[in-house]
């Protein structure tokens, strides 16, 4: 089996999180400059197959669209256009974040890698992928 990957896309940064081939177990992968994401999905594609990407649907809490949806929209068309082969599906992302600095605190991690943004968006990356995987299920 290939694997599924994930994303919480970020103005700046962005978290990445993947299954294992067997799609059981989600973990996170890395954290990139937004700028850089195309290049890495790209060279991870080419090492790790990947069978379909999940993104994150920025939305505010009561379900309209964030500021941030258009930059998320554009990624995923420029990706279909350049990979049709490998799908992308939008996901909820709603509440992520805080869900992240909250497994941080359940973790017992120091005040001072609870503020690592770079930990928090790959943590809400992993999170998404969880949602998704578990919505599979259902």
């Amino acid at each position: 089996m290939a694997r599924i990957l994930s994303i919480d896309y970020g103005k700046k940064r962005t978290g990445i999180a993947v299954t294992d081939p067997l799609q059981l177990i989600a973990g996170g992968l890395a954290t990139v400059s937004t700028s850089e994401l195309f290049q890495f999905l790209t060279q991870y594609i080419a090492k790790e197959p990947v069978e379909r990407i999940v993104i994150g649907e920025p939305r505010q809490p009561n379900g309209q669209p964030s500021e941030n949806l258009e930059r998320v929209q554009e990624f995923v068309n420029r990706w279909r256009k350049a990979r049709p082969d490998i799908p992308i599906d939008f996901f909820d992302e709603r509440f992520t974040s805080v869900l992240a600095h909250q497994a941080m605190l359940d973790g017992g991690l120091k005040k001072k890698a609870r503020q690592d943004k770079a930990l928090v968006d790959e943590i809400s990356a992993t999170i998404i992928l969880e949602d998704y995987m578990r919505s599979r299920k259902l």
